[in-house]
């Protein structure tokens, strides 16, 4: 398994909020999968860091693609990268 995290940026697209309660079950439902580690919106609400833990990155895109966000195209990635915690 691999670790990735995905820090992604937020336009204030009025259709994002409406998709934010299928977004948050989206995120619940791969936690306890075990696939999301951890995840949060900025305290401003201007973006989120998502932890993801996957057997590669094309497993993370197949993830990314079915969030409730990529449908209404809600989130910009600004990173997405492999991260090697030491702790």
């Amino acid at each position: 398994m691999a670790r990735y995290v995905v820090h992604m940026s937020f336009d204030g697209d009025p259709r994002r909020l409406a998709a934010r309660p299928a977004h948050r079950e989206h995120l619940r439902r791969l936690k306890e999968q075990g696939r999301l580690v951890t995840a949060g919106p900025w305290a401003d609400d201007s973006g989120a860091l998502h932890v993801y833990e996957v057997a590669d990155e094309a497993e993370l895109r197949d993830i990314l693609e079915r969030d409730p966000y990529t449908a209404v195209d809600g989130y910009k990635i600004e990173l997405l990268r492999e991260w090697s915690p030491i702790m």
